[in-house]
């Protein structure tokens, strides 16, 4: 697979290759902060899911993967976990504020301006002018729809304005560990090496914070054996499919495109919000996808 991998880097198969990888993760994430922003608070929610994160990817870097080689590769997998500790601080306390589908589009929609800025600096990456009217729809519409929630929804709202600060520190956060994530999978030989090390080194924190703060928590706040296996094992599964497939996405292609494209999570964000989580989404909202996934074309269309 790693062969594979490294043969399409680069070529039209590799681009879409990268094109199909970007919106799974669009999916997954979208799915994944569902499941933190679940019925657990996202604190615990994330916790259960590093925990499942941590012991599947153990096996993997004993047995499957080979493990990074030399002091600068060994640093590059290090170097992932305060950026992504932080997000991941970040993104719980934002949850903690704010509704799903008010948070999540801030902090999507401040991730690719970032990361694109941030592509063009270290890989020299640049977009033709219809790209660029790409992103402004794209952002118009996740933005409008922020700001069409947080207008409208009712629930929480006098922390809603402390959750819109913290959406927009994280999103820059999104951008810090997108460029850095590239930059990282496309210096080791083996993409597989850095994903599996990865999954292991950064998601050590958040089981520990769990472990700290569990005495504190209300019988009624503590996982049950049912919120640990489903909660916490399809998280993990989903972070998987999520984080390693825009991973890849990077390496095979260019990192702002991939970053463009995974932000039409928030559409996927939106629907999960309306069918599972219960908040209503009405014919604004739908517009407002509708404009984030046009965005999304007009971004691919214009690189060709």
């Amino acid at each position: 697979m790693s062969d594979w991998i490294t043969s399409i880097e680069g070529t039209q198969v590799g681009h879409e290759a990268a094109l199909i990888l970007a919106l799974a993760a669009a999916f997954l994430h979208a799915l994944f902060g569902s499941l933190q922003k679940g019925r657990l608070d996202p604190w615990t929610s994330r916790g259960i899911m590093d925990v499942f994160m941590v012991l599947l990817a153990v096996p993997v870097v004993l047995f499957l993967v080979p493990a990074p080689e030399g002091a600068l590769q060994w640093a590059l997998v290090a170097g992932a976990i305060p950026i992504h500790m932080a997000y991941k601080i970040g993104m719980a306390m934002a949850y903690s504020r704010g509704a799903y589908t008010v948070v999540y589009p801030v902090v999507r929609g401040t991730g690719p301006v970032f990361t694109v800025l941030g592509a063009w600096v270290i890989f020299g990456e640049t977009f033709a002018p219809l790209q660029w009217l790409g992103v402004a729809i794209l952002l118009s519409g996740i933005f409008g729809l922020a700001l069409y929630n947080l207008r409208t929804i009712t629930v929480a709202r006098d922390t809603l304005v402390a959750a819109l600060g913290l959406a927009l520190a994280t999103g820059s956060l999104v951008a810090a560990y997108t460029t850095y994530d590239a930059y990282a999978i496309r210096a080791l030989p083996d993409p597989f090496t850095f994903l599996a090390w990865f999954f292991l080194v950064t998601n050590l924190d958040f089981p520990l914070i769990l472990a700290w703060r569990w005495r504190g928590l209300a019988p009624e706040q503590r996982p049950t054996t049912v919120n640990w296996l489903r909660g916490g094992l399809l998280g993990a599964i989903v972070a998987y499919g999520s984080f390693g497939s825009v991973m890849l996405a990077t390496r095979l292609d260019k990192v702002g495109e991939a970053a463009v494209l995974r932000e039409t999570s928030t559409v996927f964000a939106a629907l999960i919000g309306w069918l599972v989580l219960k908040e209503t989404v009405g014919p604004r909202r739908i517009l407002l996808m509708t404009l984030i996934a046009v965005g999304a074309v007009v971004v691919e269309v214009g690189g060709r």
